[in-house]
């Protein structure tokens, strides 16, 4: 199983942000450049949320938990985890 997972930017009810036309656009360059590798994007809204949640119970100080980077690639596993559930 291979592909590219994004997430997919919407607002609370589910229409367009305005970050939706910047990752569509990456996406269709790289449908374009990898045309045989399938492109999914699943619904990131509340994974920041969650993320932060989830860095917070772990434990770790304040100071590392203000980092986000960090939250972003707690984010973007999450993510993927749910692609991989959803499959």
């Amino acid at each position: 199983m291979s592909g590219f997972i994004f997430g997919g930017p919407k607002n609370l009810v589910g229409s367009c942000t305005d970050n939706t036309g910047h990752v569509n656009g990456f996406v269709k360059l790289l449908q374009k450049k990898y045309p045989e590798i399938p492109v999914y994007q699943i619904d990131e809204r509340f994974t920041s949320k969650i993320a932060k949640q989830s860095i917070f119970a772990s434990g770790v100080k304040k100071k590392v938990r203000q980092n986000k980077a960090l939250v972003d690639k707690v984010s973007a596993t999450i993510i993927l985890q749910n692609y991989l559930d959803y499959k």
